[in-house]
C-alpha cells in the first residue's frame, strides 16, 4: 500500500511543485506541415528548447520550408527535411547549439534537429521519429511531437527510396504553419 502526502494552500486546493505544474502546461504552439502526402500537426515544446523552437518557429514563419522535400526517409526510423538543396548536404545560415531537456526523448513521433557531427551544427533540416528512437536520446534536440497524423509520418516512411534512402517520388513540404 503506498500513502501519499499532499500539501494545501489556504483554499485547500492541492499545492503541486512548480516544475510539474509547468510541464502539464499546454500553451505550447503548433506547428502544422502540410505535405503533399497529408497533414502532420505537432506540439513544440518552447519552454523545454526555447532556442531550437525559435529557430524552427523563424524559418517556418520566414517560409524557408515551404516547397522543400523530405529528402531522406527510412521506415521505422525517420523521415527528414529541411535542406534547401534536397541532398542531406544544406542548411540555413544560422547553427544553433545543441539543446538537450532530460524529459524530452525521441519517442514515437517527436520531432528533432538533424545535425553534422559537431553538436552545434543544427540549422534547418529536422527528423520525425517513426517509432521510438531511443538510441538518439541526449545526441539530438528534441523540440515536439506529433499530435495528429502520425498515419502521414508512416506513409511517407514507406515510400519507395533509392540507395541514399531519398523517396522515388519527392513527397513535398507545401507549407509550414505555426498557431
Amino acid at each position: 500500500m503506498t500513502i501519499r502526502f499532499y500539501d494545501f494552500n489556504s483554499a485547500g486546493s492541492i499545492a503541486l511543485p512548480q516544475d510539474y505544474l509547468d510541464w502539464l502546461a499546454t500553451d505550447n504552439r503548433s506547428a502544422i506541415i502540410e505535405t503533399s502526402m497529408g497533414t502532420i500537426e505537432l506540439e513544440l515544446y518552447e519552454k523545454k528548447a526555447p532556442i531550437t523552437t525559435a529557430n524552427f518557429i523563424s524559418l517556418a514563419q520566414d517560409g524557408f520550408y515551404d516547397g522543400l522535400i523530405f529528402h531522406r526517409v527510412m521506415d521505422d526510423f525517420v523521415i527528414q527535411g529541411g535542406d534547401p538543396l534536397g541532398t542531406g548536404t544544406g542548411g540555413s545560415d544560422t547553427a544553433i547549439n545543441l539543446e538537450i531537456h532530460p524529459n524530452l526523448r525521441h519517442i514515437d513521433g517527436a520531432i528533432s534537429m538533424a545535425r553534422t557531427p559537431d553538436p552545434n551544427s543544427a540549422t534547418s533540416q529536422f527528423f520525425i521519429c517513426d517509432g521510438a528512437q531511443e538510441f538518439l536520446d541526449d545526441q539530438y534536440a528534441v523540440f515536439g511531437v506529433v499530435t495528429d497524423g502520425i498515419e502521414v509520418v508512416r506513409a511517407i516512411a514507406a515510400v519507395d527510396t533509392d540507395d541514399s534512402d531519398k523517396p522515388d517520388t519527392d513527397v513535398v513540404i507545401t507549407t509550414i504553419t505555426i498557431e
